[in-house]
């Protein structure tokens, strides 16, 4: 599975972007997804995604509330859309895949297999 990340850029404190990831190589039913961030300093961390064979998303506290993850099957992609973003959100963000997950490593970067390049989001105050 190749993933590729887009829609990163430049935002206000208060404002919105849309990430987009799109996978080629193989149909993304039956996978984990999930994206993450990276801050600078700071070690990776999920934002939120989809555990494989489940249709409600699982979100992060930090995140909860202003993000909202989607997935379109059919057309392999996943996407993140960002609200009421803040100058914390500024980071590197990463879309994921796997397969074969336990819940309680949603949130650890070592558990998915395939990365996207990543797209960066700067949140200015």
């Amino acid at each position: 599975v190749q993933l590729q990340a887009s829609g990163g850029g430049l935002v206000q404190a208060g404002g919105s972007l849309g990430l987009s990831c799109a996978a080629s190589g193989r149909t993304l039913r039956g996978y984990t997804l999930a994206w993450f961030r990276q801050a600078t300093g700071k070690e990776r961390e999920v934002v939120g995604g989809f555990k494989w064979a489940n249709s409600n998303p699982f979100y992060s506290d930090s995140v909860r509330g202003r993000f909202t993850v989607s997935k379109d099957n059919a057309k392999s992609t996943l996407s993140l859309q960002m609200n009421s973003l803040q100058p914390e959100d500024t980071a590197v963000y990463y879309c994921a895949a796997t397969s074969g997950i336990i819940s309680s490593n949603l949130g650890v970067p070592s558990s998915y297999h395939y990365w996207g390049q990543g797209t960066l989001v700067t949140v200015s105050s």
